[in-house]
């Protein structure tokens, strides 16, 4: 009898299970692990195949039964922590962004970056000025194409591309006139390296917004960046406080509660798992870059006792240690697969599962969709930037616009739309049919356009941006405060606009 149990015991430990990462360039990568396999260990192969050393950065995300997203951790059981039933999907993607990511030591390690900022770009997390964006989407299509070549790039070549929710033609012609005139010569890593320097700039930098509802009701998304912790709401930063400034954070429930020295922060996050993942993310994001080095790690406590609530501790690296131990990486860098038309080497590959192609899901689904003639050298290539489909031709709709800004010293102005971006309210990954519907309702509703053109001169006077309607707990998530916000002649931003595919959030 024991001996069956025994034997028994052995063959559940000894099962295997099938893991797939979905990777920042949309590539798969697919290893099994055992039963009892920490997440560190899911972690390592994925570095390894990944050719990765500066690996703090990073995580690896996934959603439980209950459409919540986590962050896998490495000191727990990954069959335990996912809940799921085999095989399990997950993403690899951007945990704790650089202070400086000019400033990483590896190529490999800044390439990894920039993938995961041009996708914040694409998903609505990163505001930008309509210039801004315009020089951020050249750098892309100079990284990722190379120099302009009139026999390859007719006109119009950079609307076939979607660097944004939407576009306006404007802003395309802008894209492709920087990256005809300004940007001829330079190397892939040279054009990723200053799209880096540039989106570090920005105020939006390292947002990863969780949704949330303040005291009065009213939506707001909040983050958690390399300088502090941020509240946006409607079309404002309404708070940034440092970390330093940070002094304690916890929840209670749907409640999720912020500490500065003077004030109390109170917000309501959707459900109790979603304000419990919130604090988590406030947690080790407070860790890290605030620490001087991890043995200051203290086990924190959700409550006021230690002995009610929730406990949890950061278990990695600090950003100062991350810096000082990047300083000591001595090997020949690292030969890189970019999905663009430049050739090289795969990064080197270990046999727990192969790499898939690096080809977007989107374009391999709809090979379809009409590209205009002279565009088949990017149509047929490997390069990581979306095709746009010709519903996008004309996805770009003026709004209509009431009300006038109030002034604040306290308040930063840093778009004409209610910040709103897609994958903060889907779980990742995101299911076909769920992304489908939500994006035949935004279709219905009419969706905010994502990048506004710069107002002319002359047409300066402050309006806003009305929050459109929509239903259940959508709107309840997404719609912004009001209607009234102030208006900077210059600034646009990327608003929710869903994908045309199942994209991992974040």
């Amino acid at each position: 009898m024991l001996s069956r149990w025994v034997s028994g015991s052995s063959r559940s430990l000894e099962r295997e299970y099938s893991c797939t990462v979905r990777l920042l360039d949309d590539s798969e990568y697919t290893c099994t692990i055992q039963r009892d396999a920490k997440g560190q260990y899911l972690f390592d192969l994925l570095c390894h195949h990944l050719n990765l050393l500066e690996k703090d950065y990073f995580g690896i995300r996934f959603v439980d039964p209950d459409k919540q997203r986590h962050w896998l951790e490495f000191t727990k059981s990954v069959v335990k922590q996912l809940r799921s039933q085999p095989p399990f999907t997950m993403c690899f993607r951007v945990k704790f962004y650089p202070t400086d990511p000019a400033a990483l030591k590896e190529e490999i390690t800044r390439y990894l970056v920039f993938l995961q900022i041009k996708r914040d770009l694409y998903h609505g997390r990163l505001l930008c000025k309509t210039s801004d964006a315009a020089l951020l989407a050249a750098y892309i299509l100079q990284a990722e194409i190379g120099d302009h070549d009139p026999g390859k790039h007719p006109e119009g070549y950079s609307s076939k591309f979607q660097f944004f929710p939407k576009h306006s033609e404007k802003l395309e012609r802008k894209i492709a006139e920087i990256h005809k005139t300004e940007l001829s010569g330079q190397t892939p890593a040279t054009s990723e390296l200053n799209f880096l320097r540039k989106a570090q700039t920005l105020e939006t930098y390292g947002v990863d917004p969780h949704p949330c509802k303040d005291v009065s009701g009213n939506a707001a998304f909040l983050a958690f960046t390399p300088f502090g912790f941020v509240v946006l709401q409607g079309n404002k930063r309404i708070h940034f406080i440092k970390w330093n400034e940070v002094t304690k954070m916890k929840f209670e429930g749907k409640t999720f509660y912020l500490y500065e020295k003077k004030i109390v922060l109170t917000y309501f996050a959707p459900t109790p798992e979603a304000c419990k993942h919130l604090w988590k993310c406030g947690i080790e994001n407070q860790a890290f870059y605030k620490l001087e080095k991890s043995s200051q790690v203290r086990t924190v406590s959700s409550s006021n006792l230690f002995f009610k609530g929730s406990r949890f501790r950061y278990s990695g690296r600090v950003a100062k240690e991350v810096m000082e131990n990047s300083a000591k990486i001595k090997r020949e860098p690292p030969e890189i697969h970019r999905a663009g038309l430049v050739p090289s080497r795969s990064c080197p590959s270990i046999t727990h599962g192969p790499r898939l192609s690096s080809v977007p899901r989107t374009r391999r689904r709809a090979v379809h969709i009409s590209i205009m003639e002279g565009l088949e050298s990017l149509r047929d290539s490997a390069h990581s930037t979306p095709v746009r489909s010709a519903s996008h031709s004309d996805a770009f709709m003026p709004h209509s616009r009431s009300g006038r800004a109030e002034s604040s010293e306290r308040v930063a102005v840093i778009s004409d739309e209610i910040y709103s971006p897609s994958d903060s309210v889907l779980p990742t990954p995101v299911a076909e049919h769920s992304l489908e519907l939500m994006l035949l309702s935004r279709q219905i509703n009419g969706a905010p356009c994502s990048i506004e053109e710069e107002k002319e001169s002359e047409a300066n006077t402050p309006t806003a941006t009305e929050a459109e309607e929509m239903g259940g707990e959508l709107k309840a998530l997404c719609q912004g405060v009001g209607g009234n916000g102030g208006t900077q002649a210059a600034q646009a931003m990327v608003c929710l606009q869903s994908p045309l595919r199942a994209e991992p959030a974040h």
